[in-house]
């Protein structure tokens, strides 16, 4: 899944270089400005919300990523050695604590049960 969205970065990135005829600062970076700059970070965020809204996703600050990826591969069974690298922690439990949330089928059962409760 990264591959081919990096892949797909660079397409991008080489149109912006020939779009921007000569004024390209090779840089270096995957992600760039048009001109091959590097991104300002208030800029990122505006696009990222842009991008989100487009998507029609909740809105998330970009940070949040970060909390969606270490449950996204704790669903599956990911290994939480493996989440840790990834999300370059330190120490297992800043992965595991902090930015895991794992819904078992349990808990999803007892939110069900709790919401079709007729005394909410």
């Amino acid at each position: 899944m990264c591959v081919t969205a990096l892949k797909h970065r660079r397409r991008v990135q080489e149109e912006a270089r020939k779009e921007a005829d000569g004024k390209w600062k090779d840089s270096g970076l995957v992600f760039t400005t048009r001109y091959g700059t590097a991104v300002e970070p208030r800029n990122f965020n505006r696009s990222f919300e842009l991008h989100g809204k487009a998507a029609g996703v909740p809105r998330i600050r970009v940070h949040d990523t970060r909390h969606t990826c270490a449950s996204m591969l704790a669903a599956p069974g990911v290994h939480p050695r493996v989440a840790m690298r990834i999300l370059r922690h330190s120490q297992i439990s800043v992965t595991m604590n902090v930015y895991t949330q794992i819904t078992s089928p349990e808990t999803r059962k007892a939110l069900d049960q709790l919401n079709e409760s007729p005394d909410r």
